[in-house]
């Protein structure tokens, strides 16, 4: 290996004490990492706070940073919840907010994310439901648990997009079943995909038997039918989607309908099964999803003419071994590649599978449910793409995976060199024999030592993925950490580690990428004096409260 150290980064930023202190996104981006940095002391965060209604901070980002916290005070609670609306909405869907200090109707939004954890009580629900605002009322609807008279008044509201809300997230059947039949066929649509409509009605939906044709739709509210929507409508107020038609019989809105009704699992099996040769594409993609069709209907799915559908149904883990290997034997590459991440996929035909397509690097559920003996016969297979299936195993037996590290072909050692157990001899034998092939994954394993690392990372020419699999190694140190800065991706995480000093961090604050900055003020590491020059910066620059922010959340709400 070539020991080449890159420069750590040029300087382009203002950091600490430069004479420079107006560089605002320089100082606000570094806020943003000292808001989620967890040593950042109870007093400097109680300072950074109160900088809320100063910094340049238009997309709430600081606000949101500091309302992730774990370590807030009550007190701090209260003063983030009263800067910042949507930094409020996350505390109290947290807990953390108490509802006497919460007016439902002057801040709905975090009335609304309290209600939806259970956090606020009914009387909010029944003070929203009639709010003069639609989008409130729209907002409220989509809440859990709403007590049934609330559900009634919304069932009730004279804006058909809060009743077709209401649709989707009621629990209790007999009001799902009644918007399932509403006039509107909005709200038909809309609640075609509620679990609680009982299966008959959903079966109404899909054959119309007994079921009373729709009134009135969105298009046909809107437009003199028959009407086809512009797909490049320009229209700045328009809500129609392109393509929306009505001729009269709703035809956009009862094919949606159908599509959700044959994704529903309360739909009968045996109705829904009636849907497979429907015209539209997306119906049939719905019925792609289901897992209780009868396997002569999946068979029907995968050789539909579309290939959507075909690929949706190959990766349906109701399958059955027959119809696997019967598609199998076909030659749609992808479609195979769908087939070899079935549980059901029997291990010949994964193992077939792996000579004839290449197989996407996610664990395959046929080899992580192996046993110790199928994973031996595959790992005994002449052909290095089956032995390969076997080192993905996240069970190897000890004896199998250092054999697997020890293969001659780097497609095999460089699956099994992630896994945990691999001695550092093993590991370095791994990379002195196929090289830079095997680096990223090496340099993933959790028993990388340190010193393996350093020279992975200074590595000449880089391997990327390996700096990226270094940067948030926990056996990673800073000479191992260095090189990863040049990287974009492995950069801000490498700013993060924490075995990196408190000087390198510092000089971290100049760099070009405001990710990597960021990060370097996020870091554990970080050093006190720092943070305190950062706020200070930041209060001089503000004059401690004259900036240009306005420090006022609650026009989020």
């Amino acid at each position: 290996m070539t020991d080449v150290r890159p420069p750590l980064i040029p300087r382009a930023v203002p950091g600490p004490g430069s004479p420079d202190e107006t560089a605002g996104p320089a100082i606000d981006h570094l806020l943003h990492g000292l808001a989620a940095n967890p040593a950042l002391p109870p007093e400097l965060l109680d300072r950074l706070i109160t900088l809320l209604g100063s910094v340049r901070d238009p997309d709430g980002h600081l606000a949101w940073e500091l309302s992730d916290r774990p370590d807030l005070s009550p007190g701090q609670v209260r003063a983030l919840a009263a800067a910042d609306g949507l930094a409020a909405g996350r505390l109290g869907r947290e807990g953390l907010l108490d509802p006497a200090d919460v007016d439902p109707l002057a801040r709905p939004s975090v009335a609304l994310s309290m209600l939806d954890e259970g956090f606020g009580p009914p009387e909010w629900a029944r003070a929203l439901a009639t709010h003069p605002e639609r989008q409130v009322r729209w907002n409220l609807a989509s809440r859990p648990g709403l007590p049934l008279d609330v559900q009634e008044t919304l069932a009730a509201d004279p804006d058909v997009e809060v009743v077709a809300e209401l649709g989707i997230w009621t629990a209790e059947p007999e009001l799902a079943a009644r918007l399932a039949t509403h006039p509107h066929a909005e709200v038909r649509m809309t609640t075609a995909v509620n679990e609680a409509v009982p299966g008959v009605v959903l079966a109404a939906l899909i054959t119309g038997e007994g079921l009373e044709p729709a009134l009135a739709c969105l298009v046909c509210d809107q437009e003199e039918i028959p009407f086809t929507h512009d797909p490049y409508c320009e229209r700045p107020d328009c809500e129609l989607f392109g393509n929306d038609t009505c001729t009269g019989g709703h035809e956009t809105a009862v094919c949606s309908t159908l599509e959700r009704a044959a994704r529903n699992p309360s739909t009968p099996p045996a109705v829904a099964a009636t849907l497979a040769g429907h015209p539209a594409t997306l119906i049939r993609c719905a019925l792609t999803e289901r897992s209780d069709l009868p396997q002569e209907t999946y068979a029907l799915l995968a050789a539909d003419p579309d290939s959507v559908v075909r690929l949706d149904t190959a990766g349906n883990t109701a399958l059955e071994a027959p119809l696997i290997r019967s598609l199998a034997a076909g030659r749609e590459a992808e479609l195979l590649r769908r087939l070899a991440h079935q549980p059901r996929v029997p291990l010949d035909v994964l193992a077939d599978l792996a000579r004839r397509v290449r197989i996407r690097p996610e664990p395959l559920p046929r080899i992580e449910s192996a046993t110790p003996g199928e994973l031996a016969e595959l790992a005994a297979s002449p052909h290095a793409a089956v032995r390969k299936l076997a080192a993905r195993s996240r069970a190897l037996p000890p004896e199998l995976r250092d054999a697997l590290a020890d293969d001659a072909d780097a497609v095999v050692a460089n699956a099994v060199a992630p896994h945990p157990g691999l001695s550092e001899d093993r590991l370095r034998a791994m990379v002195a024999r196929h090289g830079v092939q095997v680096h990223a994954r090496v340099a993933a394993n959790p028993d990388a030592p340190a010193g393996l690392l350093e020279e992975l990372a200074r590595h000449d020419p880089p391997a990327l993925r390996a700096w990226r699999a270094i940067a948030v190694h926990p056996n990673a140190t800073e000479a191992a950490l260095l090189p990863c800065l040049v990287d974009h991706k492995a950069g801000p995480e490498a700013a993060r580690h924490p075995a990196l000093s408190g000087p390198v961090l510092v000089e971290l604050l100049t760099h070009d990428s405001p990710d990597i900055a960021e990060a370097a003020a996020a870091n554990p590491s970080f050093p006190r004096t720092a943070m305190e020059e950062l706020i200070a910066r930041a209060s001089r620059r503000d004059g401690d409260g004259d900036g240009d922010g306005d420090g006022d959340g609650d026009g989020a709400e």
